[in-house]
């Protein structure tokens, strides 16, 4: 399996990494650590100053090169050797978006796992702009990882849904690769307002589900709330669940869960994963 890894050298991009790679212990996996700058053209007077190749080199390669060298390092320390796992490096400077969709194809990745800081003020969103970016802009399974995400056995698993299955069930292979991993109960949770039921279609690919994650032996929850992430919430704290699974095309539909919400009532986004499957 090969992961990558984007770091900016913060906590919570550590805490990304710490969890990446319990999750991953009895796997066999490729870590590819990024480090993305941005160079910044210069303004003098009225000319801009582009940097040259060589100033991009000293200036921010080698520094960054340092740093991730530091950063394996840090990981031989403080986490126990797991001969399973192999560590690369990569400095790029480019757009964030442009970068991580390139390192994608280039090393064929099949997990994006990156850590995002949670909001420490009323007025910021649940996940930091790039991890945002990357859910909805990077065709790759990405597991998002809040700050005070720990690492524990995972026992319960998440999977909102409005049963309109616009998407391949193909999609959700990583997302079963992972339950066969961690034996974790499945919860399939479908959000309604009061008096609505599902329709023949919606019924149809409740089947579907069932009958894909049979193996799992899901169970399925009807949550009545006008608001979608305050009944995530409640489920949350009810059922004690470890991670919270979404199909990138149902995002519209749980946008608020993600990027529109502000957090005074919502706790789960700073200790629960998200992992966002794409096609």
């Amino acid at each position: 399996m090969n992961i990558l890894l984007p770091t900016d050298f913060s906590d919570n991009s550590w805490n990304a990494i710490v969890y990446a790679l319990a999750l991953f212990k009895n796997t066999t996996c490729n870590f590819y650590v990024l480090h993305i700058n941005k160079v910044e053209n210069i303004i003098v007077g009225d000319a801009i100053y582009i940097p040259t190749q060589e100033a991009i080199e000293d200036t921010y390669v080698k520094p960054s090169k340092k740093k991730l060298r530091s950063l394996l390092k840090k990981i031989s320390d403080h986490l126990e050797h797991n001969k399973k796992h192999k560590f690369y490096t990569i400095v790029d400077y480019s757009f964030f978006v442009e970068s991580i969709r390139k390192h994608i194809n280039d090393k064929k990745i099949d997990m994006i796992i990156m850590g995002t800081k949670g909001a420490s003020g009323f007025e910021e969103y649940i996940i930091g702009s790039n991890a945002g970016d990357v859910v909805t802009k990077v065709k790759c399974t990405t597991l998002v990882v809040p700050e005070h995400a720990k690492y524990d056995k995972l026992k319960e698993i998440a999977f909102p849904t409005d049963y309109n299955l616009s998407y391949d069930i193909k999609i959700l292979q990583p997302f079963t690769a992972i339950l066969s991993m961690v034996k974790a109960n499945l919860r399939i949770i479908h959000i309604h307002k009061k008096d609505t039921k599902l329709n023949t279609e919606q019924l149809t690919n409740k089947d579907v589900l069932n009958d894909y994650f049979e193996d799992f032996m899901p169970s399925f929850h009807f949550l009545t709330n006008k608001n979608v992430e305050n009944a995530i919430q409640c489920f949350v704290e009810s059922k004690g669940v470890d991670m919270i699974v979404m199909v990138a095309k149902n995002l519209n539909y749980f946008q608020n869960m993600l990027f529109h919400t502000r957090v005074e009532k919502i706790t789960y986004h700073t200790h629960i994963p998200f992992l966002v499957l794409h096609e």
